[in-house]
């Protein structure tokens, strides 16, 4: 199925630390030429090394070797799209400094969750521009803080543009998208706008929720991935009513129907090696095999360096260290053992250590 969604998704487009880097001397590995290698998704760029979701960080992610660079995508009030993690962007901007948009400030009920701040759909892209990013995490990444005030908010166009240059492919996401259905901002048509305009060929289309993924299969031969997170529900099935849960969508029959309408899975580490109450690892599930006899592919995410991101199996260093969890600890372990269990792809904060892993030579059958 992915093969065939890839193919006819290429046709329709067709007819219709301190990291140096120096893009035009990058020539990053592709999942084409690695054969089934598993890919290397920038999360969120390379957001162990730069502020998330700037040029930034989709540079460095590209100059890491990253096959795809991931955007979260939400939408202005005149209804650009734009990266950024959440449409709450306080903790990513310098919102809150900026005293010509204290009145912006606003209580939302998001996704059945009441969120204070400031909020992308009440910008305009010219006064989103005006923003400058910061680090989300400087406590976990001080390191990043350095890069605060030098980078825009980017549009989907301009990481797609990026991309483009540089031969990656874009793994957009897109957020909390029945909000911004029940506000008149759609995030489907314009996703899809972009994408046939700058004529993409390599691209997934991601999402938490299922109803914007059924729509998007019957308007885009691009691929699709069904996220799962660990716990609860798609906000759309809650919405409606629908007590069937993400523990339902992993079961062989949840897989069945999710490879009705998408061609794979995004899911948490955990639903691949789950950790136990101590933070160590315990036996791997089936999950990967269920969804390769569904012919779904599986993306794990998030593989990230720090110690307190990684199961305790992977930590190093003495953790009376008063930076022992900020430290970097046996990630290219960890993603090791992930591609040795047969995963197709890992969303990695740090691409470089994802290529360094793929780049030993694990190869595994193709789903």
């Amino acid at each position: 199925m992915m093969i065939r969604r890839l193919v006819a998704g290429a046709l329709a487009v067709l007819t219709g630390g301190t990291v140096a880097v120096v893009l035009s001397q990058s020539t990053p590995a592709t999942a084409e030429r690695r054969g089934h290698a598993p890919i290397v998704i920038g999360h969120r760029g390379a957001s162990a090394h730069r502020p998330e979701h700037t040029l930034l960080s989709y540079e460095a992610a590209i100059a890491m070797g990253a096959d795809y660079i991931e955007p979260d995508l939400v939408s202005t009030k005149d209804h650009v799209l734009v990266a950024r993690h959440e449409n709450e962007i306080s903790g990513t901007t310098d919102v809150s400094t900026r005293p010509e948009f204290a009145d912006r400030r606003a209580t939302k009920t998001i996704d059945g969750r009441q969120v204070t701040g400031w909020f992308t759909e009440d910008f305009t892209l010219a006064e989103l521009k005006t923003l400058r990013a910061k680090e989300r995490v400087p406590d976990l990444r001080p390191d990043n803080a350095a890069f605060d005030g030098l980078a825009e908010v980017p549009t989907f166009e301009e990481v797609v543009r990026l991309a483009q240059r540089h031969g990656v492919g874009v793994y957009p996401e897109t957020k909390h998208p029945s909000y911004f259905d029940s506000i008149g901002l759609s995030l489907e048509e314009p996703l899809l706008e972009v994408l046939h305009a700058n004529r993409v060929r390599k691209a997934f289309i991601q999402s938490f929720e299922t109803a914007n993924l059924r729509e998007l299969s019957s308007k885009t031969r691009l691929p699709l991935i069904q996220l799962i997170t660990q716990g609860g529900a798609p906000y759309d099935w809650v919405a409606a009513g629908d007590k069937r849960t993400y523990d339902d969508m992993v079961k062989p029959e949840g897989l069945r129907e999710v490879a009705g309408y998408a061609d794979g899975i995004g899911v948490d580490t955990r639903r691949v090696v789950p950790v136990g109450p101590d933070g160590r690892l315990q036996q791997p599930t089936t999950l990967i095999s269920d969804a390769h006899r569904r012919r779904l592919e599986v993306h794990v995410w998030t593989v990230r360096n720090e110690n307190s991101q990684l199961p305790l199996d992977h930590r190093l260093g003495n953790p009376a260290s008063p930076v022992y969890n900020r430290a970097t600890g046996d990630v290219m372990g960890w993603l090791g053992r992930l591609v040795e269990l047969g995963i197709d792809g890992a969303f990695c904060d740090d691409p470089a250590m994802g290529r360094a892993v793929v780049s030993r030579g694990v190869r595994h059958p193709a789903p």
